[in-house]
């Protein structure tokens, strides 16, 4: 999946930049590359105010090429997924001067958005749930759940790599709550954890 990286530089260049007319809002991506209407992208905004990345999934509205003599830049605009929403709600919070950076929390790792299925089970329970991640990092990912699960309850989720056959078990803990969703923090049971989790996004990536 192309990703399109966008940094400002102020709030006023994003608001200048952002869609508000669309639907689920949306953003315009500066980007010599042409891309078809309906592709699939990911928007990585970057911006001094914002304590890290955020990766929203989105898809091409339009793209158009570089007008130098009408001072028109080559871009595209990206209409952001409907499942994105807490995310764009709060860049837009961010750089709209809603929230004071100093008062958030920096993450070590950006999270991906992705959409994988995905099965778990909580520790002590031989049932698995069939879901899906929302997101994923080295440090931890966001779980579907129907009903949120109680933070610090240690599951194990397993996923199978793009292209694999067998699943990996990834261990974690429940670190914080979005809606009924869970935010888990990954627990590395051995040295090799962390590699074998940075192979599995990278085949995500690409996949």
């Amino acid at each position: 999946m192309h990703i399109l990286k966008v940094r400002f530089r102020s709030g006023k260049e994003f608001q200048e930049a952002y869609a508000r007319d669309l639907p689920t809002g949306g953003l315009f991506c500066p980007t010599t590359t042409e891309l078809a209407p309906g592709n699939e992208v990911i928007v990585e905004v970057n911006a001094d105010e914002l304590p890290n990345k955020v990766l929203l999934r989105g898809h091409v509205k339009w793209w158009r090429p570089a007008l130098p003599r009408l001072r028109v830049r080559a871009g595209a605009l990206v209409e952001f997924e409907p499942d994105e929403k807490d995310k764009r709600d709060f860049v837009v919070r961010v750089l709209g001067g809603g929230e004071s950076p100093g008062q958030l929390r920096k993450r070590k790792h950006t999270r991906i958005p992705i959409e994988v299925p995905v099965r778990y089970r909580t520790e002590g329970s031989a049932e698995f749930v069939t879901s899906g991640l929302r997101e994923i990092s080295v440090g931890g990912a966001l779980l579907r759940t129907d009903r949120p699960l109680p933070l610090g309850t240690e599951v194990i989720v397993e996923v199978t790599p793009p292209g694999g056959v067998s699943p990996m078990a990834i261990a974690g803990k429940v670190a914080y709550h979005a809606g009924t969703d869970a935010g888990i923090k990954f627990l590395y049971r051995d040295g090799g954890g962390s590699r074998r989790l940075r192979e599995l996004i990278r085949r995500i990536r690409l996949g």
